[in-house]
């Protein structure tokens, strides 16, 4: 069952889930906007002629409170937010509709898992013919939570836990 905001609203105040920092205007009647942070990577294209699932990717790091994204190309970024959730909530990252109509594809790598708690990193690709301009603080995406039928078992323990930045892929950590 998806989360309204009037029960999203009780779960920030108990202190269940957590979104720092949240301003009044995020709260959506389905869904809280997030907004873009200011720490970006760029796949190091320069340095790699393929990028490989055993080994580590090659970034560039960048610390900036505006970014322009060339046409047709990818960028890892952060929410200023750092969400915390509870064990039985689980969250998915959709881009906004506004962002989307100028061609800017947002999302987050599969469900926010329940027992997360950190940073969101957004995987961002460019699919216009011009570049964009994004500036920290904007609203970039949504985050959508759900109540899971039980409290899982196995929380979110995994390599993304505590992410403070924008954080690349660690696929090469995986054991299959």
């Amino acid at each position: 069952m998806i989360v309204s905001d009037a029960t999203m609203r009780a779960l920030l105040e108990a202190g269940t889930v957590r979104i720092e920092p949240l301003e009044e205007y995020q709260l959506q009647p389905a869904s809280v906007d997030l907004r873009l942070g200011d720490h970006f990577l760029k796949v190091d294209e320069n340095t790699a002629d393929s990028i490989s699932l055993t080994e580590p990717v090659r970034y560039i790091d960048l610390r900036a409170q505006q970014i322009v994204i060339p046409p047709q190309s990818f960028l890892l970024a952060v929410t200023r937010e750092r969400i915390r959730l509870p064990n039985d909530l689980t969250a998915f990252v959709e881009g906004r509709s506004s962002i989307g109509r100028i061609g800017l594809f947002i999302q987050n790598a599969g469900w926010v898992d329940p027992g997360f708690d950190g940073t969101i990193t957004l995987e961002l690709f460019n699919a216009n013919r011009l570049p964009i301009r994004l500036t920290a603080g904007r609203r970039i995406c949504q985050i959508v939570f759900a109540r899971m039928d039980r409290r899982a078992a196995r929380p979110y323990g995994g390599k993304y836990q505590n992410q403070r930045d924008a954080v690349g892929s660690r696929v090469y950590q995986d054991t299959a």
